[in-house]
C-alpha cells in the first residue's frame, strides 16, 4: 500500500513538471508577449485581487519582472505594472512601435531603401535584434527597425 501511494505521488509530481509552461524556468525579467486574446492584470498574485487592467490584443508585448508560482510580476508597453497568470504569456517575442513613426528598411542600416513605415502602436513579431537593428514583421510587412523606435527589447540586446 505504502509502494503504491509512492509510486502515485510520483506520476503526480511528473504531471505537475509536465504541464508548467517554459517561461515559467525562466528568471526574470525578459520578455514575453500576451498569448491570451483577453488577459486580466491584478493588483496582485492571485484572482482574489481587482483588475487593474484589462487586455485585449494577443501579442501585445510584456515585461516579466518577478513571478511568484503560477503568476508573474509584469510591466505593459506603457509602463503600467502588475500581475498575470503565467500561463496567459508566450515566449514567443514581439514589439511594439513607440514614440512616432517607425521607418522599416531593406537591411539595417539607416542608409538602407525603407521598406515601409510603421505608426506608433503596431505591434510585430522580432526574430532578430542585433547591432541596434531589429527583424520586425507585422502581418507580414516586414524589415529592419531601430531598435530604439520599439518596446519590446532591452537597449543593446541581442535576440535571436
Amino acid at each position: 500500500m505504502q509502494q503504491r501511494c509512492f509510486s502515485i505521488g510520483i506520476a503526480a509530481l511528473a504531471l505537475v513538471a509536465l504541464a508548467t509552461p517554459a517561461h515559467a524556468e525562466r528568471k526574470p525579467p525578459y520578455y514575453a508577449s500576451l498569448k491570451a486574446s483577453k488577459a486580466r492584470m491584478r493588483t496582485g498574485p492571485g484572482r482574489n485581487y481587482p483588475t487593474n487592467w484589462f487586455y485585449q490584443r494577443r501579442g501585445l508585448p510584456i515585461k516579466v519582472l518577478a513571478s511568484y508560482g503560477a503568476w508573474v510580476k509584469v510591466r505593459d508597453p506603457d509602463g503600467a505594472e502588475g500581475w498575470m497568470q503565467a500561463n496567459l504569456l508566450d515566449d514567443k517575442r514581439t514589439a511594439i512601435v513607440a514614440g512616432g513613426v517607425a521607418e522599416l528598411h531593406s537591411s539595417p542600416s539607416g542608409d538602407s531603401h525603407i521598406s515601409w513605415r510603421a505608426a506608433p502602436g503596431v505591434v510585430g513579431k522580432i526574430s532578430a535584434c542585433s547591432g541596434g537593428w531589429c527583424w520586425f514583421d507585422a502581418g507580414g510587412r516586414a524589415g529592419y527597425v531601430e531598435q530604439a523606435r520599439i518596446w519590446g527589447t532591452d537597449p543593446g540586446e541581442t535576440v535571436r
